[in-house]
């Protein structure tokens, strides 16, 4: 007899490490996100001022989805974050 919760933890467990590392979901991040890279030295997390969301910016580098709503606060407000355009794959 096989065990489908184990699997459903498995999953649950990696989301999160994927959320950790700055990622965003197989789907894509959220509509309205705006995205920044973090330019600092070590691992930081933010709580947008409006949604309350954390954002996890895992290492230097690290490219994150923010909720327009929160990013022209973190952008004044939060050294070392810097805003990105990013492209899709189908843009010209």
């Amino acid at each position: 007899m096989s065990c489908c919760g184990r699997r459903r933890r498995s999953h649950q467990r990696m989301s999160g490490q994927a959320f950790e590392r700055g990622e965003t979901t197989p789907t894509g991040p959220p509509a309205g996100s705006v995205f920044f890279e973090y330019v600092g030295g070590t691992a930081m997390t933010v709580v947008g001022p409006v949604t309350g969301r954390r954002y996890r910016f895992g290492w230097p580098g690290a490219q994150v989805a923010i909720d327009e709503q929160d990013a022209h606060s973190l952008q004044m407000h939060v050294p070392n974050l810097r805003k990105i355009e990013v492209y899709s794959k189908g843009a010209a």
